[in-house]
């Protein structure tokens, strides 16, 4: 597994300023202009840049809600904070977060034999890959599995949110483990324990 640091600054952001003692015609002409500016965006868009197609924005909106599922998901965490957490873990201890970088979407933060380390997770093409690695899977999940199974172990376990699973959560984890999350609709279970195992098909 190649490992390189990724130093992270944050994004400012520049407070609008108040329009309450602008006359009714020109908050209307400024309202008329937002609507023009918003129907003249592109479709598929998010906070950190433009979708080049819908298979893209399908993809990052599913990663992040299997992401929210899986227990390990700190969104909106800083470098200081990951570490924090980190330090006193296990070697080979991990979580996903949200990158402060621009055009990233999520950073890996684990703990490595020299203490916390953090590599940015590209996502170029429909796939995803460690900044420093010619892997790519086009799922991000695929991507942990991989370096899980990896014989350098540089990840063991994931740091998750709640120390102790649910037992909705141990069980989904043994079924996937068990009948793999490519035929859960081949599974004789109700409809919505199949929507349970769907929301996160990993045995993570």
């Amino acid at each position: 597994m190649v490992a390189h640091s990724s130093v992270e600054g944050n994004q400012g952001t520049e407070e609008p300023r108040s329009s309450t003692d602008a006359s009714p015609e020109v908050s209307q002409s400024r309202a008329s202009r937002s609507r023009q500016l918003a129907d003249s965006r592109p479709i598929f868009e998010t906070h950190f840049r433009p979708f080049k197609n819908e298979r893209d924005s399908n993809t990052i909106s599913n990663t992040t809600s299997m992401l929210e599922e899986s227990g390990f998901y700190w969104g909106p965490m800083t470098v200081e904070e990951a570490h924090h957490k980190l330090k006193k873990e296990p070697v080979g201890t991990f979580l996903m977060r949200d990158s402060r970088q621009v055009n990233v979407f999520y950073t890996l933060s684990y703990k490595a034999a020299n203490g916390p380390v953090n590599i940015r997770i590209n996502f170029k093409n429909s796939t995803f890959s460690l900044t420093g690695s010619k892997e790519c899977f086009d799922s991000l999940f695929k991507l942990l599995e991989y370096y899980l199974k990896s014989p350098k172990k540089a990840l063991i376990r994931p740091y998750r949110k709640e120390p102790v699973q649910s037992l909705q959560q141990l069980c989904r984890r043994r079924i996937i483990e068990t009948c793999g999350g490519k035929d859960i609709d081949r599974i004789p279970v109700h409809p919505i324990l199949k929507d349970f195992l769907h929301a996160f098909p990993y045995p993570l």
